[in-house]
């Protein structure tokens, strides 16, 4: 990428609930109903809010547009972190009145300030995404940047003050009704198990405005980290700083330290934040990145095998529909890791062979080693449909990695 240029201020953003126009909204409703999810907590559906949607949305826009628009609080599920872990994490949901109501205001506000944002944030942001992101940090270890802060901030969405998100937006929009939807996003409140419960601090992780709110504050640690000559790589939350030595990564790792304590109101997590080498290996995005190899991290695979064994349960009958839903799993997995920079062609062999091991003993209500002559690969791939995670792989360079296409 070319070399990040600061944005000048800009004269601050007025005029933004004027532009709140029935296009505008049913674009929101459209990627609303995309991103699916489950009903808040009016149990009112995307297909029930659908079937009288000229009407809700232009009932939405009065509100939004004249003021008198409140948020309902969110459903607060708890979803677990992973595979043999017995953390879990929270989850809001909007309805989806409201999911679409943060949708337009999400659409309003990002025009204004992702041009702002730094070259080497990738995080929802139109037209960057996670590949770009890993690209972009092999290629600076490819620089000489071999050190390497792999940061993790405490509780981000959780602990994210709301002064200081309104600080942040409030420096770019002076729209007071604009600026008053966000507060009321922020203050919507949660119910969990039936109890309501306010919310003075956090961003909702379930929020359709969130991730860009999460932007807005991290932008400023981002420059900050720019202006003082490091290196880094941020998506969301989630970002490493890279350096030639490790004096570097401390001096890095004091300055973001400060930034998000004395600024921004967040603490890194000290068991999550640690200062290791490319050579090394460390996490990111999904992968484990290391001078050797650029593939699956546990955590990944752990995650892909829950799935793949939720759908082959021994006592189920191996049908169509099964086959259908494991090729989902399968293509989602390998579009994600089989790019052009992973090195992951062995551990997908040991994937697949892994899968029709599963698939042999639901066909044959057994496991057993000689059921490999009987049911053999191509009974799977030609009979039944089945996709493999290799064949996603279509050439090996010099160095290990593999380009990925869709099969036919």
């Amino acid at each position: 990428m070319s070399k990040p240029q600061k944005i000048p201020n800009k004269i601050k953003v007025h005029s933004l609930t004027g532009r709140i126009t029935m296009p505008l909204m049913l674009m929101a409703f459209r990627a609303v109903k995309r991103n699916r999810g489950a009903a808040g907590v009016d149990k009112v559906s995307i297909q029930m809010f659908d079937a009288n949607r000229d009407e809700n949305l232009a009932a939405l826009m009065r509100d939004l547009k004249s003021g008198q628009y409140r948020p309902l609080p969110l459903r607060r599920v708890f979803i677990s972190k992973g595979p043999g872990s017995s953390k879990l994490r929270p989850l809001g949901i909007p309805v989806v009145r409201d999911r679409v109501a943060q949708e337009v205001v999400r659409r309003l506000l990002a025009p204004v300030f992702e041009p702002m944002f730094h070259d080497h944030s990738f995080g929802f942001i139109k037209q960057r995404n996670c590949h770009q992101a890993i690209e972009e940090v092999l290629k600076l270890h490819g620089e000489g940047y071999t050190v390497v802060l792999d940061a993790d901030i405490a509780g981000f969405f959780d602990n994210l003050p709301h002064s200081v998100i309104m600080e942040k937006v409030r420096a770019e929009v002076a729209d007071g009704n604009i600026l008053d939807l966000v507060e009321r996003f922020l203050a919507a409140g949660v119910m969990e198990d039936g109890v309501f419960k306010p919310t003075s601090i956090g961003t909702p992780q379930g929020g359709v405005i969130s991730p860009l709110l999460a932007n807005i504050v991290l932008n400023a640690m981002d420059w900050q980290l720019h202006e003082a000559g490091y290196q880094f790589v941020r998506y969301a939350d989630d970002f490493v700083v890279v350096c030639r030595n490790k004096q570097q990564t401390q001096e890095a790792l004091s300055l973001v330290e400060r930034v998000l304590k004395d600024q921004l109101g967040l603490n890194l997590s000290p068991e999550k934040t640690k200062i290791t080498t490319f050579g090394a290996g460390y996490q990111f995005l999904g992968f484990s990145l290391s001078s050797r190899s650029r593939r699956m991290r546990p955590k990944s695979e752990q995650k892909f095998k829950a799935k793949i064994r939720e759908l082959t349960i021994r006592k189920r009958n191996l049908e169509a529909a099964v086959i259908e839903q494991l090729n989902r799993v399968i293509r989602g997995t390998a579009n994600y890791f089989a790019t052009r920079f992973s090195t992951c062609r062995w551990m997908f062999q040991k994937l697949d062979s892994w899968i029709l091991m599963r698939l042999r003993s639901m066909k044959l209500k057994r496991k057993n080693y000689n059921d490999n002559r009987k049911l053999r690969r191509s009974f799977f791939r030609h009979k039944l449909g089945l996709l493999t995670l290799e064949e996603f792989c279509t050439s090996v360079n010099a160095r290990g990695q593999v380009h990925c296409v869709t099969p036919r």
